[in-house]
């Protein structure tokens, strides 16, 4: 199974984006799975329901701190944004709201999360954006 594949399912298992994506390189990164659900718990909904950026690309810029402490302020920027160009390039954007309306789902920013149902997974594009970032992630971590 592929971390995309992992990470997808860690959606459908009830985790947001971020946590997903983060909980799929856990054995790379060097913290509990505790403290990074804890970590990426604020940032699902595009930053606490905000609708901002994606809670997969959220997940992906923490990692890359995590998995690349040595680097730089200006590599790790460098590497963030070259990450944040290949989301945009296959999914149009890297903004929650963005994606959401694109995918014809009203971007809802009130602070109450929506009950995971069956209706909620099958109407949302979020399982496979989760899936593009952590294998966008992925790729990158391999070059």
């Amino acid at each position: 199974m592929t971390r995309g594949e992992q990470a997808k399912n860690y959606f459908l298992q009830g985790y947001n984006c971020t946590q997903a994506v983060l909980l799929a390189f856990s054995d790379l990164l060097g913290v509990d799975e505790a403290t990074l659900k804890a970590v990426g718990l604020p940032m699902g909904g595009g930053m606490g329901r905000l609708r901002q950026t994606c809670g997969g690309v959220t997940g992906a810029v923490l990692c890359f701190g995590l998995l690349f402490p040595q680097k730089s302020k200006n590599e790790t920027y460098a590497l963030v944004q070259e990450f944040a160009k290949r989301f945009q390039e296959k999914n149009g954007s890297i903004n929650c709201g963005e994606l959401l309306s694109g995918a014809g789902v009203k971007a809802d920013t009130s602070p109450m999360a929506e009950a995971r149902t069956p209706a909620y997974y099958k109407k949302r594009p979020c399982p496979e954006l989760i899936r593009d970032a952590a294998d966008i992630l992925e790729e990158m971590i391999g070059e």
